[in-house]
């Protein structure tokens, strides 16, 4: 399996995810590799081995990529990039023009190549390196089945089937259309595409990303499988430990402050709750592109004092955020699927979604808005604050609606796929 995070060592929703996944996977008979580009040693390693490609030897001190993708272009950009990153912040990295990556790659003296880790300065390098490595992984051990998770890992998958010719399963958790919406980034989306089509089977983590499989990429429908994430169970305890010390609402949106995510809707909402309710506070959890955009956008609004912005939090950390929050928001222009509020409804708090994600295909209990529409977004927030009895509600049957939601039913799904790939 290639993935490109693992906890504790992560950005977002798709380590997370592969966590989730594997653990429950790895319950079900089947030894699993994880593979990442850069292990630290560190990763919570449950049922399964984590493999760092930064520490496989390759054979061999010079390889062309050329030889081995023809099809593809290959460019190094010289900022952060992140796999989820919005048409506003690739063409400000894209203004500061693009460099052509070099053809040939180079190990160091022990024979690995060297990887940034993350989503750093030489993004793309790292994913083309990673696919050389796959090779000499895929030589190496013994295994029925590739299994990779999203567009950065699709290289790494199509070179391990190539040399192994044991099938390829891809894993879609977001796409182009999801990050940039129309701008979209001609040479990720060309590796999405190679890696769908590549494939053997994929799985999308909902139906609003399979029709998007279908339709923007061209694949049959027959070759897809819809299988929803879920999300890790956490002690009672945890959640109680952190009280509020003051009697004022909090409100939170948690998650990557960049376009797709809709933070810029929350905010608006934000102010016009603020406009009736003076007893409480909103919370921005995460980091991003818009996050400087954000902070001048509250000051204009005049609610600073009110609106606070934490930066990235992980682990434990959005755990205790949650465990002290009146009300969660994800505003998501587009969400494949979004984790985010099964977390807050672990964690009792009633949730407020777009109707624009993947999540809201399987959630009952939380109130359902479009993203744009802010006063709608407004009102719900105001209802969910201000009337004990609907927060109360949404709280027990969210509750007990999400902890119905395991990883381990995911895995079964999962394996299922496997079975038809190794047989087709």
């Amino acid at each position: 399996m290639f993935g490109w995070e693992f906890p504790p060592h992560i950005s977002g929703g798709l380590g997370t995810a592969c966590f989730g996944l594997t653990k429950a996977l790895s319950s079900q008979d089947l030894e699993i590799i994880f593979v990442v580009p850069k292990a630290f040693g560190d990763e919570d390693q449950v049922g399964m081995q984590v493999i760092g490609a930064n520490n496989v030897k390759i054979a061999v001190r010079k390889y062309r990529f050329k030889e081995e993708f023809k099809d593809i272009n290959y460019v190094e950009i010289g900022s952060n990039l992140i796999p989820y990153v919005s048409s506003e912040e690739y063409f400000n990295i894209l203004n500061g023009g693009e460099t052509i990556v070099k053809m040939e790659s180079y190990t160091d003296e022990y024979g690995k190549l060297n990887f940034e880790g993350g989503y750093g300065s030489n993004l793309l390098t790292d994913v083309w390196n990673y696919a050389i490595i796959a090779k000499s992984i895929a030589v190496k051990y013994e295994f029925d089945l590739i299994h990779s998770h999203d567009w950065l890992t699709y290289p790494a998958g199509i070179a391990a089937k190539e040399i192994s010719g044991k099938p390829l399963v891809i894993h879609v958790h977001a796409t182009e259309f999801d990050r940039s919406g129309v701008n979209v980034n001609q040479q990720v989306y060309d590796i999405e595409r190679h890696g769908m089509h590549a494939a053997n089977k994929i799985i999308t983590v909902s139906n609003l990303t399979k029709n998007i499989v279908i339709h923007n990429y061209g694949v049959d429908s027959e070759k897809i499988t819809t299988i929803y994430n879920a999300v890790e169970p956490v002690s009672e305890e945890l959640v109680q430990e952190y009280k509020k010390a003051f009697t004022d609402k909090i409100v939170t949106f948690l998650g990557r402050i960049t376009f797709q995510k809709g933070p810029e809707y929350f905010l608006e909402a934000a102010a016009k709750v603020l406009q009736k309710e003076k007893n409480v506070k909103f919370v921005m959890a995460g980091s991003g592109d818009l996050l400087e955009k954000m902070i001048r956008r509250a000051a204009e609004l005049g609610i600073t004092s009110k609106f606070h912005f934490t930066g990235f939090l992980k682990g434990d950390d959005v755990v205790k955020m949650l465990s002290i929050s009146d009300a969660y928001v994800m505003p998501s222009v587009s969400e494949p699927f979004g984790i985010s509020p099964l977390e807050a409804m672990r964690s009792n708090v009633p949730c407020i979604i777009s109707k624009q994600s993947g999540v809201a295909e399987i959630l009952k209990h939380a109130i359902k808005v479009d993203f744009w529409d802010v006063d709608a977004m407004a009102d719900a927030i105001h209802g969910v604050i201000k009337y004990n009895g609907l927060k109360r509600t949404f709280k027990e049957y969210g509750k007990a609606e999400v902890d119905s939601l395991k990883w381990e039913n995911a895995a079964v799904k999962v394996k299922e796929v496997y079975k038809e790939s190794l047989i087709s």
